[in-house]
């Protein structure tokens, strides 16, 4: 029986012949270069069939300006993004402008049958060599971080090397070396529009913010985006680009995302995610300010990110406690004052050496945030005797040593230390596990409270290190007080002991712990937790019980969870209703992993696509969270461009485009460079970019 819509136009060219596909008159309507030949059963690309332009083996035939039999949409898909429909449209779109500049020459047109270009008279324009030459001159540039500048040099030195496109025809003035910025931009849209085709695709969309500082106060968030592909289930990580935020209160980090979404043509019902390593982003949330955002996007769920490599213990922890303030300004000064120390103490030498492992550069001028670097504080633990008998050495010549070797001394910032060893590592712990390729999310939400509980129990039990430290010191009464007593450790005798002292240092710990404690779970709200462990219980086959026998009331509590969160785009009563059969499947599949499952489910093509849609759409939304080495490579590369780019340039101009490029453009001979051409010039002809001074 053929499905309502779809005609029996004929088989699809499928070898083994076992699955009839027929043609669907709805794909007219999103690919609107499709025809139909209803007498030869075959489909095929108008846009093709006008430009009929040469292949890479010098054909002009392809199987839609011959047209075919292959009935499916991923075809089209493939077809639309392919190089040989991007440079026929290049073609009619050139074609279309040279019958515009010819109008009023009757003896330039060319011959029209029904209305269009005789095919048979069309003039074909090929791509100019030497502007194809000079476009991937400036892309290598941009990927291997080359200063504009250096352009005009780059071409003379590949001209001096017999570069044939260049020698053989002169390039448009257009094609200056002074309208790099402008180049990047027309590629940059060539990657973008490919970007929009990814997102008009994707049943679901994540999207990641990442939120930067300089040492002047001035914001930037880097946005990029997950998608998933209907035709085979696989994600992709795309950067948006880098935006700025303007100074003042006004200015919010979900107010800036709310702007850039309609340009890039997301519709805000398809983003369910949105991972963000932006301290302003969760205040926003908890205060409230961040509200728009989630009711313009209805299925959003915000949490830290975890693909980015950063700390989870931010800078507003330090702000938030005074004291933490006064001991990151002792380790600077202690890393800057022994950095370049020459010596032969061990001691010494592995602060020189955490520098280097961390990479660490004293000489920049943003603040380091000493607190939430374990090696930094590692060594700062082990060298404490030597450090503070070198300061104890230099106290007559120097006031800074003096300073520094009294605060060093006192109780406070030994135990304070101690209390970082013991809370660094968990964290430590923590980032590695949200660092491997295929996370299984099942452990997320245990892991992330396991580490508030054992935060918790410090607060009231010290962790170890600090237990040693308090077990190691000696105790001796003093002769001059009564009822106070000298501590010893390691030697060193320590300032500030005494009760108030001792019950400060409580009141400490607990604000500290308290701080670090909330503002994890504050990265991780319940419900967000609460969905990614449904997902994972519903989806994973590992997560199921063992015994066929077992899975009746297995993960009923679960779905429900993500029924109610997402009823806007399943039907619950099916859901539930194919549930039993889906467990019976899934548990037959115990060899798949989280992600395999998935993809299997999201594959337009599938059977289980066909026989489980509401399962389909919820495991469309579990692979757009962004998740993975790939996102997390290009956050990091993101943030390294960033900083770069500011260096050399002092306002943000053009830096977008270029870490576009940097970021996301394939290997040079993947790059469609007549389509960024065209694209270039049409920007020139419209008054777009100014033409260059020389």
């Amino acid at each position: 029986m053929v499905p309502p819509g779809k005609k029996p136009a004929g088989e699809t060219s499928n070898s083994n012949k076992k699955c009839k596909r027929y043609f669907n008159e709805h794909w007219k309507e999103e690919f609107t270069w499709l025809e139909f030949d209803y007498e030869r059963k075959l489909m095929f690309c108008i846009e093709c069939r006008q430009a009929l332009v040469k292949n890479k083996h010098g054909k002009a035939e392809n199987a839609f300006t011959v047209g075919t039999d292959n009935f499916q949409r991923h075809a089209l898909l493939r077809h639309v993004t392919s190089g040989a429909h991007r440079q026929a449209l290049a073609v009619n779109r050139e074609q279309l402008a040279f019958e515009t500049r010819v109008h009023g020459h009757p003896e330039l047109r060319s011959p029209r049958v029904h209305g269009r270009p005789d095919l048979r008279s069309v003039i074909k324009v090929e791509v100019n060599p030497a502007k194809v030459a000079v476009l991937t001159t400036v892309y290598w540039m941009a990927k291997e971080e080359i200063p504009d500048e250096k352009c005009s040099s780059l071409l003379d030195f590949q001209k001096f090397n017999l570069c044939q496109a260049l020698l053989a025809s002169e390039h448009s003035e257009y094609y200056h070396p002074s309208s790099v910025r402008e180049m990047q931009a027309a590629i940059a849209k060539v990657l973008h529009n490919e970007d929009r085709h990814r997102i008009k695709a994707s049943p679901f969309v994540g999207l990641v913010v990442d939120e930067t500082v300089d040492v002047l106060e001035h914001r930037s968030l880097a946005m990029f985006t997950t998608t998933v592909s209907p035709c085979n289930g696989q994600t992709s990580a795309t950067f948006l680009g880098s935006f700025e935020l303007p100074a003042g209160e006004a200015s919010t980090v979900a107010g800036k995302v709310g702007e850039v979404i309609p340009p890039f043509g997301i519709p805000t019902m398809k983003i369910t995610w949105l991972p963000a390593d932006s301290a302003s982003l969760v205040a926003e949330r908890l205060s409230g300010v961040g509200t728009t955002l989630t009711s313009l996007c209805p299925l959003l769920m915000e949490m830290h990110c975890l693909s980015h490599g950063s700390s989870l213990l931010p800078a507003e922890t330090i702000v938030s406690i005074e004291y933490l303030q006064k001991y990151e300004t002792t380790v600077d000064a202690v890393y800057r004052l022994y950095s370049s120390f020459r010596g032969e103490s061990n001691g010494l030498q592995e602060l020189r050496s955490v520098l280097d492992l961390c990479e660490i550069d004293l000489g920049s001028p943003k603040a380091i945030h000493w607190t939430s670097i374990f090696p930094a504080v590692e060594a700062i633990d082990s060298s404490w005797p030597t450090l503070v008998l070198l300061l104890e050495s230099e106290s007559e010549r120097s006031p800074v040593a003096h300073g520094l070797c009294e605060e060093l001394k006192k109780f406070h910032f030994v135990a304070f230390t101690k209390i970082l060893l013991d809370v660094l590592p968990i964290f430590q712990k923590l980032s590695r596990f949200f660092q491997i390729e295929d996370f299984d999310l099942s452990i997320l939400k245990p892991i992330v409270s396991t580490t508030a509980t054992t935060l918790q129990a410090q607060k009231s039990a010290s962790g170890q290190n600090l237990q040693e430290f308090l077990s190691e010191m000696n105790e001796h009464p003093r002769n001059d007080q009564e009822g106070e007593s000298r501590l010893y450790y390691k030697g060193v005798e320590l300032a500030n002991c005494s009760k108030v002292h001792l019950k400060h240092f409580e009141r400490l710990k607990e604000s500290y712990l308290e701080s670090v404690r909330g503002n994890l779970l504050d990265r991780f709200p319940s419900s967000v937790l609460e969905a990614i462990s449904s997902f994972s219980a519903i989806f994973n086959p590992k997560c199921y019980p063992q015994s066929l026998e077992d899975i009746g009331s297995y993960g009923v509590s679960e779905l429900n969870f993500l029924l109610q969160a997402y009823s806007r785009v399943v039907v619950s009563e099916r859901a539930l209703s194919d549930f039993p059969l889906f467990k019976r499947i899934v548990f037959s599949l115990s060899q798949l992993s989280f992600k395999d499952l998935c993809v299997k489910l999201v594959y337009s093509n599938s059977e289980m696509h066909e026989l489980f849609p509401d399962f389909a759409v919820l495991a469309a939304i579990a692979l757009a969270l962004p998740l993975g080495s790939v996102l997390a490579k290009k956050i990091s590369r993101g943030r390294e461009l960033l900083k770069r780019g500011r260096l050399r340039c002092a306002k943000d101009e053009g830096l977008s485009d270029l870490m576009k490029i940097a970021i996301d453009g394939p290997a040079i001979n993947e790059f469609d460079f007549a389509l960024a051409i065209e694209y270039y010039e049409s920007m020139r002809e419209s008054g777009l970019i100014v033409a260059p001074v020389k």
